[in-house]
């Protein structure tokens, strides 16, 4: 087996800290930056070290914070040229209003504002303030300027407020940060590309109140259509029932049983350039469901069972079928099984996986089948595997497609 871990360069951020409550966010956003295997670089402005020290972010960070513009540890008094040149971004969060309006302005008064305005590098700031200073015609004409200047604006979010008061203003949690940042690093790879993904589990009626169904989460399936997202494809997410929140800016189906799902692939197949179906579709169903409750007995109940459409084996065989990736979970022999589906069912790909080790989990392994043999993607998070395994797809599709 072949692994195929993408090999990144070590990102540097520049991580500015603004005068707010929402400062406190920054610690954890710092921690998990770290945690990603990012090199962060803390500055802060003077109102910032009232609300979290420099030592909690030097702690964080293992890296002495900047604070102000004549830092003597700085042999050529640039700061705000030496810490841009040596970043892949500016990440302001919090960004309180005043530091958005000098943004928008152009105003470069402390050392955060002035490295801001001699960067050379992408700025991503998330905003954090009350709710009328966010609806402030005034920030929305700064945002707007900023937008149109091409800073990255991640937020706000809605929610109760440190003031008490409930709206839009509130910073990003830290993990959608950390992820949204991650998302702005990931390559364009497809770019004008529409990718149809099914997940989750089915649920086949066997009266009014149960049915037949699986553990399946939908984790790995929605991870995927978040990966394919950050690489630039336009998502339709056809999901069977899940917990899980959508991710923002997908196409969203929802369905129930494998007859809706199927229904749903053949309205939508036909517009897409890739298909994954991660969904656990059922593989059979009951022949006649009843309408009502089988009330209990003393007696068995027998159920006659017919057998499901197969999804991906009818994308895969239509007479210009896009390019297909199947999933297949078994729990032994996953080398044998899993290549003897994607023999039969004529795939490019399939990625396998032991259901014991994925139901449920946050993290999994994978092995990827192909043409050229069989690949490791080692445990890791399902997102992590997500963008490995989109990288992976996005290598055949190019192959395929010469």
């Amino acid at each position: 087996m072949r692994g195929i871990m993408e090999q990144t360069q070590t990102k540097r951020i520049v991580l500015g800290i603004t005068g707010g409550i929402a400062a406190y966010k920054a610690a954890e956003l710092l921690r998990l930056l770290v945690k990603q295997g990012v090199e962060v670089q803390v500055a802060m402005t003077e109102a910032a070290c009232h609300f979290i020290t420099p030592t909690t972010m030097q702690g964080l960070s293992g890296k002495p914070v900047f604070t102000g513009q004549w830092d003597a540890s700085v042999p050529n008094s640039m700061a705000h040229i030496n810490l841009s040149r040596a970043a892949d971004a500016i990440v302001i969060a919090p960004a309180s209003a005043d530091f958005i309006a000098k943004l928008a302005n152009g105003l470069a008064n402390d050392l955060l504002s002035t490295l801001c305005l001699a960067r050379n590098c992408p700025l991503l700031i998330a905003p954090a303030m009350n709710r009328e200073m966010w609806q402030n015609p005034a920030t929305q004409r700064n945002i707007a300027r900023l937008l149109a200047d091409g800073v990255q604006v991640l937020g706000p979010d809605c929610g109760i407020q440190a003031c008490g008061e409930e709206g839009i203003g509130r910073m990003l949690e830290a993990q959608k940060l950390a992820q949204d940042i991650a998302a702005f690093f990931q390559p364009k790879r497809f770019l004008g590309k529409k990718i149809l993904i099914t997940a989750g589990p089915t649920y086949e009626a066997i009266d009014a109140v149960r049915g037949i169904t699986n553990r399946s989460s939908g984790k790995m399936g929605y991870a995927i259509a978040q990966a394919a997202l950050e690489q630039g494809a336009n998502v339709t997410l056809i999901s069977g029932p899940t917990a899980l929140a959508k991710p923002c800016g997908v196409q969203s189906v929802d369905v129930v049983s494998a007859a809706d799902m199927f229904e749903a692939v053949q309205r939508h197949v036909g517009a897409c350039d890739i298909f994954i179906g991660v969904a656990a579709v059922a593989d059979y169903r009951v022949a006649q469901p009843s309408a009502q409750k089988i009330k209990k007995s003393a007696d068995a109940l027998t159920l006659e069972l017919i057998p499901n459409p197969d999804i991906l084996a009818h994308v895969a065989n239509l007479p210009n079928p896009p390019f297909c990736v199947g999933f297949a979970a078994e729990s032994e022999n996953l080398a044998e099984y899993a290549e003897q589906k994607r023999r039969a069912k004529k795939l490019p790909l399939l990625v396998g996986n032991l259901a014991q080790q994925a139901i449920g989990s946050d993290e999994n392994e994978l092995v990827l089948f192909d043409d050229s043999g069989s690949h490791a993607l080692p445990r890791a998070d399902k997102l992590t595997l997500a963008r490995q395994l989109m990288q992976h797809i996005a290598q055949r599709y190019g192959g395929a497609n010469q």
